[in-house]
């Protein structure tokens, strides 16, 4: 069986990663279609937001070979998720507390062969984390940019797919390749956009809505919807290079109001 059929299977048989339980966690993946977005601050940020609204938080990186989750908080660890996947630990002895209320699942850097997992390893680690059983409110998917089987496994693994886009025309193009792909080739039809960098609301919306214009003429069943912006902010730079979210670092910058308004804004839609 060809990785794409295995894929298949899995959004066919297993729509979500969701645990069993009376209050199931909720699992977002948060992609790109290229790099260089900010999606692995956004996911920092907002699930510290989410953690002030009292939320239990899991972030898994999984930009399999190339993390940057914990370079990003100056964490050095000494598992990570090849560890899990090689079956040297369990899930719950690589997470590591990052924040209040917020766990990290590490990834591995320049692990050539994560960068490729085969079906098998992608449904034992699918096995790995059933066994966390609810303990956390959300799973935030950090997966790599493009449209990789990596990528497009851990969006089909999810509840809601958020996709991350700049002002860059690059970043709308691949953004609508990523949306096309799981839609037409995995029947994926609902995502939430957020415009990152960006001056203004009405800019975010300008590009939200050039978005949208293509993806309507060409892949009409696809539900895009607006989640929210991040403004441009010279102090996530700042935080960036003092190893801090911006949210903890500069609270009262654009940036860490806008990530506080789009964790709210989550809390408040009805997810997929």
């Amino acid at each position: 069986m060809d990785q794409s059929s295995t894929l298949r299977r899995i959004v066919s048989e297993r729509p979500s990663m969701a645990w069993t339980g009376a209050s199931p966690t909720r699992v977002l993946a948060v992609s790109s279609g290229k790099g260089g977005v900010g999606k692995s601050n956004f996911v920092l940020n907002i699930g510290i937001c989410l953690a002030h609204l009292k939320k239990k938080v899991l972030i898994l990186d999984a930009d399999m070979g190339l993390a940057n989750l914990d370079i990003l908080i100056g964490l050095a660890t000494r598992y990570n998720l090849s560890h899990v996947l090689n079956g040297e630990r369990s899930v719950d002895e690589v997470i590591v507390e990052v924040a209040r209320g917020v766990h990290l699942l590490p990834a591995a850097s320049g692990v050539e062969w994560m960068t490729n997992l085969s079906a098998d390893q992608k449904q034992d680690f699918l096995q790995k984390m059933d066994a966390l059983q609810g303990a956390y409110d959300i799973l935030l998917i950090d997966t790599g940019a493009g449209i990789s089987s990596n990528v497009l496994y851990f969006n089909l693994a999810a509840q809601t797919r958020i996709v991350i886009v700049t002002p860059e025309p690059t970043s709308l193009t691949d953004a609508y390749a990523l949306i096309k792909v799981l839609h037409r080739s995995y029947r994926q039809k609902t995502f939430d956009v957020v415009v990152n960098q960006v001056e203004s609301e009405r800019e975010a919306l300008d590009i939200y809505r050039n978005l949208t214009a293509v993806a309507d003429r060409f892949i009409e069943e696809a539900r895009i919807g607006y989640l929210g912006h991040v403004r441009s902010d010279p102090s996530l730079r700042q935080a960036v290079l003092r190893q801090k979210p911006v949210v903890e670092a500069f609270p009262d910058s654009p940036a860490p109001q806008d990530y506080e308004a789009l964790a709210r804004k989550m809390l408040r839609q009805k997810w997929n």
